[in-house]
C-alpha cells in the first residue's frame, strides 16, 4: 500500500490549491479516505472524509464551504480542492486510508505535502 500526496506549495491568502493523493497497492474504491493536517507545533487535525464511492463527504467546520474533497477511483486518486485559503490553513496535509468506514481508524498514511499560506 502506498499513498503519495502532491500539489502543496506557497500561496497568498485568498488563493487556491488542489492537492492530490495517488493510491497504489490496494483497491481505492473499497475504502473511505480522509485528509488530515498538522500545523506547525500542533497536533493532527481531521479535515475531511469521503465515502468509498464518493457519494458522501464530511468536512471540519474550519474548512466547510472552502474545501472540497473528491475522488476518481478509476485513476486511483483522491483530491482536495482548497479555495479562499487562510494563513491558519498552513500545515502539512496527509491523505489517509480509513479501514473503519468513516470512523477515523486510519491504517495507512502518505508522507504529506506542505501547504503554506502567506503574503
Amino acid at each position: 500500500v502506498q499513498l503519495v500526496e502532491s500539489g502543496g506549495g506557497l500561496v497568498q491568502p485568498g488563493g487556491s490549491l488542489r492537492l492530490s493523493c495517488a493510491a497504489s497497492g490496494f483497491t481505492l474504491s473499497s475504502y473511505w479516505m480522509s485528509w488530515v493536517r498538522q500545523a506547525p507545533g500542533k497536533g493532527l487535525e481531521w479535515v475531511s472524509d469521503i465515502s468509498s464511492g464518493g457519494g458522501s463527504t464530511v468536512y471540519a467546520d474550519s474548512v466547510k464551504g472552502r474545501f472540497t474533497i473528491s475522488r476518481d477511483n478509476a485513476k486511483n486518486t483522491l483530491y482536495l480542492q482548497m479555495n479562499s485559503l487562510k494563513p491558519e490553513d498552513t500545515a502539512l496535509y496527509y491523505c489517509a486510508r480509513d479501514q473503519s468506514w468513516g470512523r477515523g481508524e486510519y491504517d495507512y498514511w502518505g508522507q504529506g505535502t506542505q501547504v503554506t499560506v502567506s503574503s
